[in-house]
């Protein structure tokens, strides 16, 4: 005797009908991973300026001067907060994902962990800005 036929769900019956607003579908997972993603490649691309920066000063003292000169203004001194909240974003995430890999407690719970991660993301910059921006304000001046 054969065993009957499968059948296969249409993509209808297998598709919700309300969607969640975005084309993946995804929740804190998806945007947790987006994230990481996206801040580290940001700061492999800040890492490699740095280096390539910094090796100037073995080719020309001159030249590491001009280029660290045309670093000293307002916008890189933003540009310096959003490194550190990515930094800080892409250090706090990578705790979650170790926690997630190591305890199943820590799966069963991994929402609230990035909810959590974005938190303290969010004190720690806020007390970075705190401190930085009013520094960064103030050279516009030209005081410190």
């Amino acid at each position: 005797m054969s065993a009957p036929a499968r059948v296969t769900p249409s993509v209808a019956q297998t598709t919700s009908k309300t969607p969640r607003g975005t084309l993946y579908r995804g929740n804190e997972g998806m945007w947790s991973w987006v994230l990481h993603r996206v801040t580290g490649i940001a700061i492999f691309f800040f890492l490699l300026v740095h280096v390539l920066d910094t090796a100037l000063i073995r080719v020309s003292p001159e030249a590491y001067d001009a280029v660290i000169g045309t670093y000293k203004n307002p916008i890189m001194g933003l540009g310096e907060v959003a490194l550190v909240a990515a930094i800080v974003y892409h250090a706090f995430n990578g705790l979650r994902i170790i926690a997630v890999d190591l305890w199943p407690w820590a799966t069963r719970h991994q929402r609230q962990l990035w909810w959590g991660v974005l938190a303290v993301w969010a004190v720690t910059v806020a007390g970075f800005s705190a401190r930085h921006v009013p520094i960064v304000l103030s050279e516009i001046g030209g005081g410190h």
